[in-house]
């Protein structure tokens, strides 16, 4: 078993390759189709809403019984296939940490169709969670129907997830830097091989049925004059605090749902339903992820009062709608609400600080990378998915001071990375997916080699190494090491550690925190 784990792991860089490109070719299908769907469906309760403004009102009552029967369906979905709950980002993580198991094609199945019930009919939910999710299950199938080796499976579960965020927003570098740095939370280069060629193939083929245009079309931006980057330092400060009240709140309201024991699972879905359909009458533009919201506030002269109400009925209806449980992302709600922030500020300066109101629509772009970043805690991912989205690389130095400085106040403020933090509280809960695994099945870890780490400099034998694990090789730039006791590591290698694939999961996690400990303790030295 041990030789054969070796054997594959020195030739199948280039299978992986190909077979992710595959991945990312049928992701990019279904994600397209999920796309088209979901406007559809969109398309189709705008036209209820005009409807029923010109007519009785027992229309109005029969529209609430169709979206309390689809919340009534939703709910027994969830309840059959709890994987399925909420963005699916966490689900992804969670199998890649084995921690939790796949359905791969009722899920598929399930969460696709959920998904287009729960956004089009007006949820402030987005599509690129369950994109994600979506492309992770493509990939996990292809490798169950090749019959691959087990090795393998995490990286195609990864190039699906790439290629869901790529085909979702027409962003294939940000699909690459999610899976780098959200997903894996380093940069190997099997990875990065995988996920490159499936997100490009993705994008490929989004761009095919949607068009060369970037998702979030905005005209005559100019680049922020670099006097005025001052304000970007305070922009960053407020999109990190208020990036930390979203994670408390999102995690809050999941605990309130789950506390309300006088109402059935199945049933709490009815209440973001219902929900959508008050807003429908009163606040349409609030209904749906809110991508038509963030182009029309554009160009549009609101007054402040109506930005901050903008901002708290989003927030509100967001975490309501996520913490239910029902199917569908958040990435693009805090995307929404991170421009509206960026809205009211670049009123606040106009107003206030006499900036030229030609500059206020900047600061609706940063404000989307400078909150994305402090929610999920991926900075480079958050710029780099603004970049791609808006198709302005003008931008990229202020995206990265403002990106930068939300970064460190969310860390500052211990706020947790939200994805790591649901994924927590899923586990915590004590799902029925977590997994099992054979005893004496192996895998291969590769563990990058930081500056600063503790076992930079040293001999292997010098180190203490956990339990279940053996060194079996070390990658420093092109070459290939076979390890002894007396081979030294340097910063920058890549150790290629063989252990039991049930113990990996705890492994792994010990191993990286061993690359940063000597670091943070000679910096409190």
């Amino acid at each position: 078993m041990t030789g054969s784990t070796l054997k594959h792991w020195n030739n199948f860089k280039l299978k992986v390759l190909l077979e992710g490109i595959g991945v990312g070719l049928v992701a990019g299908i279904v994600v397209v189709f999920y796309r088209i769907l979901l406007n559809e469906v969109s398309e189709f309760r705008n036209h209820i809403l005009i409807f029923l403004k010109s007519h009785g009102v027992e229309y109005t009552f029969i529209w609430f019984g169709v979206l309390i029967l689809t919340a009534l369906g939703i709910g027994i979905l969830i309840q059959k296939l709890p994987m399925i709950k909420g963005s699916g980002i966490p689900q992804v993580k969670g199998v890649l940490l084995r921690q939790l198991k796949m359905e791969w094609l009722k899920e598929l199945i399930t969460k696709f169709f959920a998904g287009i019930l729960t956004v089009g009919l007006g949820l402030s939910l987005g599509r690129e969670g369950p994109s994600v999710q979506l492309g992770s299950e493509i990939g996990l199938g292809v490798s169950r129907l090749l019959k691959r080796h087990h090795l393998e499976e995490k990286y195609l579960i990864t190039s699906g997830a790439s290629a869901g965020l790529a085909a979702a927003f027409n962003a294939p570098l940000a699909g690459v830097m999610f899976a780098l740095e959200e997903l894996h939370k380093n940069f190997p280069p099997v990875v990065m091989i995988c996920v490159m060629g499936s997100s490009l193939m993705a994008d490929f083929v989004s761009k095919h049925f949607f068009g060369l245009n970037p998702v979030f079309q905005f005209e005559n931006v100019t680049p922020l004059p670099l006097k005025y980057y001052g304000f970007l330092v305070g922009l960053g400060v407020i999109a990190g605090v208020m990036g930390g009240l979203f994670n408390y709140t999102l995690l809050k309201v999941q605990d309130i749902y789950k506390g309300m024991h006088f109402v059935k699972d199945i049933y709490k879905p009815i209440i973001p339903f219902v929900m959508a359909g008050l807003l429908g009458l009163i606040m349409p533009e609030m209904l749906g992820g809110g991508h038509d919201l963030i182009e029309k506030m554009t160009p549009a002269d609101l007054m402040l009062s109506t930005v901050l109400i903008y901002i708290i009925v989003k927030f509100v209806f967001t975490m309501i709608c996520y913490g239910s449980g029902v199917p569908g992302g958040i990435f693009l709600p805090l995307l929404v609400i991170g421009a509206l922030i960026g809205k009211l500020y670049g009123l606040i300066l106009v107003e206030y600080f006499d900036l030229s109101a030609s500059y206020a629509v900047n600061f609706i772009i940063l404000a989307m990378a400078a909150y994305f970043t402090a929610i999920v805690k991926a900075p480079i991912t958050g710029a780099v998915l603004i970049l791609e989205m808006t198709s302005s690389f003008q931008h990229l130095l202020a995206l990265i001071v403002v990106a930068m400085t939300a970064y460190v106040v969310a860390d500052l403020l211990h706020v947790p990375a939200v994805y790591d933090a649901l994924l927590e509280k899923m586990l915590g809960n004590g799902s029925q997916n977590k997994n099992t695994y054979k005893r004496n099945r192996k895998t291969i870890l590769e563990i990058p080699v930081s500056i600063g780490s503790i076992f930079e400099y040293k001999k292997i034998k010098e180190i203490q190494w956990p339990g279940h694990c053996l060194i079996v090789g070390i990658h420093r730039g092109e070459k290939e090491i076979i390890p002894n006791g007396d081979t030294q590591i340097f910063q920058g290698d890549r150790l290629i550690v063989l252990t039991d694939e049930e113990e990996g999961c705890e492994i792994k996690p010990v191993l990286l925190s061993m690359g940063v400990e000597n670091l943070s303790q000679a910096l409190q030295s």
